[in-house]
């Protein structure tokens, strides 16, 4: 069992603020820990060291690290539901899953050390964003086995705080809540903020006038460009939170409000690598690559060398030691290629936002052009832009296409849709409709 500092709501954890030596070494400990852990308890890993030769005693630094197989989604999906648990079932306090919209869902689950552990990061990135003890805390993750409502919510109760749990949707409720109890922060994705500050606006509620002051945005990739645009709108700092169920939920790594570049990692728990995505290779720090984790302190799911698919990079830490990811650019399996150029969803994110005229919320359709792939960008106007003639609107279009064309490299077709036509994400945003086998 991996050993924790006493949680004091009041004051920062010992190794957030530990030297590069001292977090080495506990990591040291921890991962030979966590590496011994999944060989003794988990038949499939056991079977993959012994296939290449490789035992816990071999890693004899973080270096060796490298060593050692990579685990998948897929492995998860493949021992359906319990065969990667590291603890008997009756150590199991609760149960989590994917929506397994794409495939079978990947089931994670938890000791009562584990959810105690995930608290207590959370507590801890809530506070590295500028919540504090006393705060209202508005949780507009969905309740569930999605793992974003009830990680906020222990984290937030960890640290202190009142927890207002929302949950998604009945969007016109929520902004009623935020105004009649009047929350200083919200936990949410932020595609689905953006469907509640059009509600705000829709209901004549002035963001400048309610209490809310910070953000909490996490579970999709985000651009920084929509960073200052939902600040500027809703005057709130936003950060950035990031996790994952198969690594443990939110609180992976938490954007610091007083920096704002970036999720530091918390390092203690989870140790980071990027990788080259193709051929599998460790990449320095700096270089963009495929973010990797293993879990250094998790006693019913040990993840050794998880492929998140994210790609980012690693950076030197900043407001804390530990290092940090930079902002999701997207994943590697959500990467579209138009006529040879590769294009994330976030690319597209950036330039709608650089046109004020028109609502964040929009989506991609790709489609078949005789034997070229074509792209489709299907945009609204925002309320307080209904008015505007049709010589204004083709401007505005021909902005975006310029935008794009400039920073992207591709030529796509702009859809102005009447407004409120395009879906409102209650969670996590469906962006790219990919019409090319329909």
């Amino acid at each position: 069992m991996i050993k924790r500092n006493e949680f004091r709501p009041d004051r920062l954890d010992p190794m957030e603020t530990a030297s590069i030596d001292a977090l080495r070494a506990e990591q040291l400990e921890r991962l030979k820990w966590s590496v011994r852990h999944a060989y003794d308890n988990v038949a499939m890993y056991k079977r993959r060291f012994d296939e290449q030769g490789i035992h816990p005693d071999d890693i004899k630094n973080l270096d060796d690290l490298a060593k050692l197989p990579f685990t998948t989604k897929s492995d998860l999906r493949d021992h359906y539901p319990y065969g990667m648990f590291a603890t008997p079932m009756e150590q199991i306090v609760r149960l989590h899953a994917s929506s397994g919209t794409t495939g079978q869902p990947t089931v994670v689950g938890y000791t009562q050390n584990d959810i105690d552990t995930w608290a207590e990061l959370v507590a801890r990135s809530i506070r590295a964003a500028g919540g504090r003890p006393g705060d209202k805390v508005h949780v507009s993750y969905g309740y569930g086995l999605f793992t974003g409502g009830l990680g906020a919510h222990y984290g937030a109760e960890r640290l202190g705080c009142t927890v207002i749990p929302m949950s998604g949707g009945q969007t016109e409720k929520q902004v009623r809540l935020i105004k009649d109890f009047d929350p200083d922060i919200i936990m949410v994705t932020p595609s689905y903020m953006l469907n509640i500050a059009d509600e705000m606006e829709r209901q004549g509620v002035d963001p400048h006038t309610l209490k809310l002051r910070l953000g909490i945005f996490g579970a999709e990739p985000w651009t920084n460009d929509l960073r200052l645009a939902m600040q500027k709108r809703l005057d709130m700092k936003a950060t950035d939170i990031y996790g994952l169920s198969e690594i443990m939920g939110p609180g992976v790594a938490q954007e610091c409000g007083e920096t704002q570049d970036g999720p530091t990692v918390w390092e203690d728990h989870f140790y980071p690598e990027i990788i080259d995505p193709e051929t599998g290779k460790v990449l320095p720090d700096g270089e963009l690559g495929e973010l990797v984790f293993t879990t250094l302190s998790k006693e019913a799911l040990p993840m050794i060398r998880y492929r998140t698919r994210d790609l980012t990079r690693l950076l030197p830490g900043t407001a804390r030691p530990m290092r940090r990811i930079d902002k999701i650019t997207g994943r590697s399996d959500d990467m579209m290629i138009i006529r040879g150029v590769n294009v994330f969803p976030t690319q597209i994110e950036e330039e709608v936002v650089k046109v004020p005229e028109f609502s964040e919320n929009f989506e991609i359709h790709l489609y078949r052009s005789g034997n070229l792939d074509s792209m489709t960008v299907h945009i609204e106007l925002r309320p307080s832009f209904a008015h505007l003639g049709q010589v204004e609107i083709d401007k505005l279009v021909a902005d975006l296409k310029h935008h794009v064309k400039s920073s992207v490299g591709i030529s796509i077709q702009v859809l102005v849709r009447d407004q409120g036509s395009i879906a409102r994400s209650e969670g996590k945003a469906k962006r790219v409709y990919d019409e090319r086998n329909s």
